[in-house]
């Protein structure tokens, strides 16, 4: 997903870094998806909008644990803006096995004119 810091909008490139079993969860603790699938599921249709781009600004490594501090672009129902996003991963032999994401609040975007 991530190319230098940005989404490259490819599902299969996505994919490879989550393990079979892996937890997906809204943080702190909703359960939004418990499989490699059901979270390639839920990002198909994202990974299909037109403006989705996605700006690494920090990450932070302890151990197994790596936590991303991004801005995402998207073409929300609203209209097209961003979002801040801080990711946490739980790194297991080499792979994500558990996820949590804090979303903030939408910034739209003024329509041009």
């Amino acid at each position: 997903m991530k190319n230098g810091g940005h989404v490259t909008r490819d599902i299969d490139a996505f994919m490879p870094w989550w393990a079979d079993d892996c937890e997906y969860y809204a943080f702190p603790s909703t359960l939004l998806a418990s499989s490699a699938a059901a979270i390639r599921d839920r990002h198909i249709d994202r990974f299909k909008e037109p403006d989705l781009y996605g700006n690494l600004l920090t990450r932070i490594v302890v151990g197994n644990v790596v936590v991303d501090h991004e801005t995402v672009q998207r073409n929300f129902p609203e209209g097209r803006g961003e979002v801040d996003v801080i990711c946490t991963y739980q790194v297991e032999n080499g792979k994500i096995a558990k996820a949590w994401f804090k979303m903030g609040e939408p910034r739209l975007h003024s329509p041009s004119t």
